[in-house]
Parts: C-alpha cells; sequence; structure tokens
C-alpha cells in the first residue's frame, strides 16, 4: 500500500492487490475512508466508495485530488509499472 501523498491529514494510497481496475486512490483520514476512479480523459473523478465521509470531507478530499490529479496519475503509472516487472 504505497502512500502517494500526505496533505492535511489525509493519506493517499493504492492497494496493491486490486488488479485490473482502472486508474484509482484510496484516501484516508481518522476513520474516514474513501476510493476515487480517476477519469483522465475528462479530468473528472467518481466516487467510488466511502466510509464515514461527511459533506465536508468530500469537499476537502475532492479537491485535494483535483489538485494532485496529475501527480496522482503519475504515481499510478509507476506504480503499475513495477508491478509488471
Amino acid at each position: 500500500m504505497p502512500t502517494i501523498l500526505l496533505i492535511m491529514g489525509w493519506r493517499l494510497f493504492f492497494y496493491a492487490n486490486e488488479r485490473n481496475e482502472p486508474t484509482h486512490v484510496h484516501c484516508r483520514k481518522g476513520d474516514t475512508e474513501c476510493k476515487y476512479w480517476l477519469d483522465r480523459d475528462n479530468f473528472n473523478v467518481e466516487e467510488a466508495f466511502s466510509f464515514n465521509l461527511s459533506p465536508k470531507d468530500r469537499r476537502e478530499i475532492k479537491q485535494i485530488i483535483y489538485e494532485h490529479f496529475d501527480y496522482i496519475e503519475q504515481q499510478w503509472d509507476e506504480f503499475e509499472r513495477r508491478r509488471k516487472q
């Protein structure tokens, strides 16, 4: 589970055992957890899963993902490349 970002109390990371899923990122802060799909073509994110996510948390994490969208994609590509070696 490599951590790619720690920001504003949020930990953004990938799970290594999720084969064949499109680009996505897991996010955790305290007892809150969520997963977002990243649509590279349309620069969009879609919530795939959430637990204990308040409206404020939802806005905050989506803003973080959008602000670091390119970096998350770059880290995803590197993560996938290493997994296939």
